[in-house]
């Protein structure tokens, strides 16, 4: 029988770095976190192939003495707890197991001088074994340099990805961390580019302006709420500000970045009547809690939390962030898009001469002298169609406006445009609304005023009740969920070990299958912790009817209907979007109608 033994320090060390160090971004995220950890106010990182071959991250915090070096490449050694409450855990790092598990699996060198110490210290670990240890010349603060990381271990070096994409990930982790302390300078080099150049305290919306993109600040709101003990800050993007990936979306817990299902799920459900199935809102939530309530100690990276009452955290955020876009719900993305401003600037392509035209011009001598002047001939006075043009729009006497009409948002109506677009003049600039699509969410919103959200979701008694046979996993899943499926109109109940039945369907979708749905909503509950689909499929009935009911692209309106449908657009929340995501309106600033003309 083999016999028992305790593993020798240098191989546990890289068991654990298993866990913690997966890629260079990894060993950058712990080191990042040190730093802000140790009080740092400015922190310098440096790449170079993407970290492959080397990474430095330089501090300007508290520092460590020779004794700390040592102690804290061992395992399980940190300044960060204490006692013994781990519920209590307010540092971004706290297990003493990241500079151990680095230094096990790469050439490790650590540097670091006290505030007001007269010189540094310096101890470098090759994969494990300390080979050197001296003086060092460097400022108060800490420096850490990681190279060749798995240079000895060439079965974990092959799972590495090319240059390029580790370089993506340590920009990622750079950026998330960035955000998480907009007082904390920080930044990027490349090789020999400076990639990331950020100011301490630039504020909140400043910092995520400047590392998610700069469109943000001027297509997002502020989102500043509170509940009890959880508060919740950020910025989040318009509906539609929105991207094809959820690459763009940035949750912090406690100022630590996370990715958790549950957060996502959230986000997803705030923007469920608002953004089309396959688009992203663009965010940065900051979701801040006691932290008893929650448990970051979930797996050794730290990316993933647990809370103690993830529905009411859940609720927070979806109500949060539908009641801040609630408050600019009226706005829609305004960034033009380039190719058709640049459109708008060309200069006007000149057609060919018409026949006629061109017969005047060919038929005759220009350069022979003339002496006389006679009446001209029958092609100069004939009606050119091409030259002469039928007027393509219609004018209609305009009604009386008021003398405070220009003080509305959206303006007053001017015109229709291809019987689809509606021309408003507001007091800073040109306003055009795509009449079908503003119409759309209006009567969406009346359906949901009129209560028709809730006659969608009405339940419809099947009459045989069907049997569903499911993986016992997902039956468990889908018993939890029974109580907020049946609020949406499908009753459902366990019937065995590895089935359920369905009695009624919401009345909506009642022809739809039942065991097909219950799958969907099982990878909906699987995926996202919460059941989603559902609920998105009955949002979808809603937006179907609001589409049929709405006013019609190519319909001609009048000038009286135009300004009812705009003040309209100023009364009803979310008029900024389609039911899609796509924006209502777009407005072109009287500066922005200047420079086309030369004017500025």
């Amino acid at each position: 029988m083999p016999t028992i033994r305790r593993l020798p320090d240098n191989l546990v060390n890289r068991i654990a770095a298993g866990e913690v160090v997966e890629r260079p971004s990894s060993a950058l995220k712990e080191l990042v976190e040190n730093a802000i950890d140790a009080g740092a106010t400015r922190i310098a990182v440096k790449l170079v192939e993407g970290g492959l071959t080397s990474l430095e991250v330089t501090d300007d915090g508290c520092g460590m003495t020779p004794d700390e070096m040592a102690l804290a490449l061992e395992r399980h050694a940190t300044s960060k707890l204490p006692d013994e409450a781990i519920e209590q855990v307010s540092t971004l790092g706290f297990r003493g197991e990241a500079l151990p598990s680095i230094a096990s699996v790469a050439r490790f060198t650590l540097e670091s001088r006290p505030q007001g110490a007269e010189q540094g210290w310096k101890r470098v670990v090759d994969h494990g074994e300390l080979v050197a240890e001296g003086p060092a010349a460097l400022p108060p603060g800490t420096r850490v340099r990681v190279e060749n990381l798995f240079a000895k271990i060439p079965a974990r070096r092959k799972f590495l990805r090319t240059p390029r994409s580790e370089y993506a990930a340590c920009l990622d982790v750079v950026k998330r961390l960035a955000m998480a302390r907009p007082d904390v300078a920080i930044t990027l080099d490349h090789g020999e580019r400076r990639i990331l150049g950020l100011r301490g305290g630039e504020g909140l919306a400043n910092r995520v302006a400047q590392v998610v993109a700069r469109e943000l600040k001027d297509n997002g709101v502020a989102i500043d709420l509170e509940r009890g003990t959880m508060r919740l800050t950020g910025i989040a993007g318009l509906p539609t500000y929105n991207r094809g990936i959820a690459d763009h979306q940035y949750l912090f817990v406690n100022g630590r970045p996370v990715k958790d299902r549950l957060l996502t799920g959230a986000v997803r459900g705030a923007y469920a009547d608002m953004l089309a199935r396959d688009r992203h809102a663009v965010l940065a939530l900051f979701l801040d809690m006691p932290p008893e309530e929650v448990d970051v100690n979930v797996h050794p990276a730290k990316t993933e939390v647990r809370f103690r009452d993830a529905q009411g955290v859940r609720g927070f955020i979806v109500s949060g962030l539908r009641q801040a876009l609630a408050t600019g719900d009226k706005r829609s993305a305004q960034t033009p898009d380039a190719g058709a401003m640049a459109r708008w600037q060309a200069e006007p392509v000149q057609p060919e001469p018409s026949p006629v035209l061109r017969s005047i011009f060919e038929g005759r001598d220009w350069s022979a002298p003339q002496q006389r002047v006679s009446e001209p001939t029958t092609a100069w006075r004939a009606a050119d169609g091409d030259a002469m043009a039928a007027p393509l729009g219609r004018a209609e006497e305009a009604a009386p406006v008021a003398a405070e009409a220009r003080e509305y948002p959206l303006g007053i109506a001017r015109g229709q445009v291809a019987n689809t677009y509606i021309v408003a003049e507001a007091k800073d600039g040109l306003v055009l609304v795509d009449q079908h699509a503003a119409h759309e969410r209006l009567v969406l919103e009346r359906l949901k005023a009129a209560g028709a959200e809730e006659a969608v979701k009405r339940s419809q008694a099947l009459l045989i009740p069907e049997v569903v046979e499911m993986e016992e996993t997902s039956c468990d899943r889908l018993e939890e969920a029974a109580d907020t499926l049946a609020q949406h109109g499908l009753v459902i109940e366990r019937f065995g070990p590895s089935a359920m039945l369905v009695r009624s369907l919401p009345h909506a979708i009642a022809r739809t299958d039942p065991e097909k749905l219950l799958r969907d909503i099982d990878d909906d509950l699987a995926l996202n912790g919460e059941a989603l689909l559902l609920g998105e499929k009955l949002d979808l009935v809603l937006a179907t009817m609001a589409c049929h009911g709405s006013v019609r692209a190519g319909r001609t309106l009048r000038v009286d209907e135009m300004n009812a449908l705009l003040r309209e657009m100023e009364r009803t929340p979310r008029s900024g979007q389609c039911n899609h995501g796509r924006p209502t309106w777009v407005k072109l600033s009287m500066e922005d109608v200047e420079k086309l003309f030369g004017r500025h």
